[in-house]
């Protein structure tokens, strides 16, 4: 069997008639090259099927073209039926594939993973690290920040303010003061939550919300806190009905507790929303279909994986424009469950 040679750059500057050095700045992407030349050698590539030899060109333009995202979570919950985790995968993918960058998906569970993810990191093996479902002061976004690797949060980082980390968040506090307004509207006055893991800034944002539609309505709130799971939407909604046999609505801090607060409500006969009114946060897909539909406040968890990803871009390219902070709206979506 004979093997085709690998075409060379040489070969390339042979085809397009200029040196060798004029076929590795265009190559490797630079600007400074005339736009006729630059034609030449990007049809002498085509032509010879030349593909750059990406341990060579990393060397020139010191970058790797590929990108960490970092999930502080363990795999049994990354590939859980929680569908947040593909939502935020998908819209960063989207981004990073348009500008033809390699996503490298990691995570950081346990103190030994942050560890792994640290030296990767400072290792050179990534240009930039992004990091989804933060829990607590977790010191690895302001560890990389200061060592100059660009980092970028899903969710404002609960940092010390001298750790100035650039995040994409959604106006969680304004979307559930919504959902609860919503519930009063309604004539509901024993209005309960189901409140996120308050070690999250979702979580605390939500509660907060909740807190503040309720004390401007001048109503007494009932609070179980869950993780976001579904489990613990069926002991939150257990616990809160045991505290008050007679709530008459509960917001759920996220669609997959609404979902286990909706199934412990049907087993109770309670119907919903005649006796109790319910009301998530995410508008999953499967929300749609719930019995009986769910409403909910909606977040835009894939455009927050996209946006993250282009401020990451801009951090990567040095742009300076990249700002600091992007707070997405929410949207209250009304269906028969409230």
């Amino acid at each position: 069997m004979v093997t085709r040679e690998r075409p060379t750059l040489e070969a390339v500057a042979r085809r397009a008639g200029v040196s060798r050095a004029t076929v590795s700045r265009v190559v490797n992407g630079s600007t400074t090259v005339a736009v006729t030349i630059r034609d030449a050698v990007n049809a002498a590539v085509k032509e010879l099927g030349y593909v750059p030899n990406q341990a060579a060109r990393s060397l020139v333009t010191q970058r790797t073209e590929s990108i960490a995202l970092i999930l502080p979570e363990t795999a049994n919950r990354v590939f859980s039926d929680d569908l947040f985790f593909p939502a935020v995968i998908r819209g960063v993918s989207q981004e990073l594939d348009a500008a033809d960058k390699q996503l490298v998906l990691m995570m950081a569970g346990s103190p030994a993973s942050h560890g792994r993810v640290e030296r990767y990191a400072m290792a050179g093996h990534v240009d930039g690290v992004m990091f989804a479902s933060m829990h607590g002061a977790d010191p690895l976004p302001g560890a990389l920040f200061r060592l100059g690797i660009p980092v970028v949060c899903s969710g404002r980082p609960m940092l010390p303010a001298e750790s100035p980390v650039p995040y994409v968040d959604v106006d969680h506090f304004g979307g559930v003061a919504q959902a609860v307004a919503h519930l009063v509207a309604l004539g509901r006055r024993r209005i309960a939550t189901i409140a996120g893991p308050q070690d999250m800034v979702a979580g605390v944002d939500r509660l907060n919300g909740y807190r503040a539609a309720l004390e401007e309505a001048g109503l007494r709130g009932h609070v179980a806190v869950g993780d976001f799971t579904r489990d613990s939407g069926v002991r939150g909604m257990n616990d809160l009905l045991a505290d008050d046999p007679d709530l008459d609505a509960v917001f759920v801090a996220s669609d997959m507790m609404a979902h286990g607060a909706l199934q412990v409500l049907k087993d109770k006969g309670r119907r919903v929303p005649d006796d109790v009114a319910v009301i998530g946060f995410d508008d999953f897909e499967i929300s749609r279909y719930s019995d009986p539909p769910l409403t909910t406040v909606r977040q835009p968890i894939v455009d927050m994986g996209r946006t993250m990803a282009r401020q990451m871009l801009g951090l990567v390219d040095d742009d300076r424009d990249v700002p600091q902070s992007v707070v997405l709206a929410t949207e209250l979506v009304v269906r028969d469950s409230a």
